[in-house]
């Protein structure tokens, strides 16, 4: 049976507990059939010290969208996907409010899948361009 939007996105949710995903506050809120969508609080929690977004905090953001994404996508319970290269452009700063992780796949082989993520703010101006090149092991 194939699982609704609302059972995809709690799902991505759910394995965030207890992993740095849960630790920068980052939410999964959309799915459509090529995109995952996820949010992320900036905080003091995830500033650098000049008061705006670390970049590395915008780079676990990608990697954790454009993951779980290859996950999502690939519908496989015995798959286990690894990031195995990503690479940023940071663009525009932000010192609160959210901002918006949109993975879209470029290649969907069935063991690398490239992806591109787009952060914007809530403006929907973009603040970060992220590829990322992922890889998928059997458990």
């Amino acid at each position: 049976m194939k699982n609704t939007k609302e059972e995809l996105i709690a799902g991505c949710n759910k394995m965030c507990k207890n992993t740095l995903m849960e630790t920068l506050s980052i939410e999964f809120v959309d799915i459509t059939d090529t995109t995952l969508v996820a949010r992320m609080p900036v905080t003091p929690k995830v500033h650098q010290p000049d008061g705006v977004l670390h970049g590395g905090a915008s780079v676990a953001l990608a990697e954790s969208v454009g993951s779980a994404g290859a996950f999502v996508f690939l519908n496989s319970e015995d798959s286990v996907i690894r990031g195995i290269e990503i690479s940023a452009n940071h663009v525009r700063s932000v010192k609160d409010g959210f901002v918006y992780a949109k993975a879209s796949i470029l290649h969907k082989g069935r063991t690398t899948q490239l992806w591109q993520i787009r952060i914007t703010n809530e403006a929907d101006e973009l603040v970060s361009l992220v590829k990322l090149t992922t890889l998928t092991m059997t458990k």
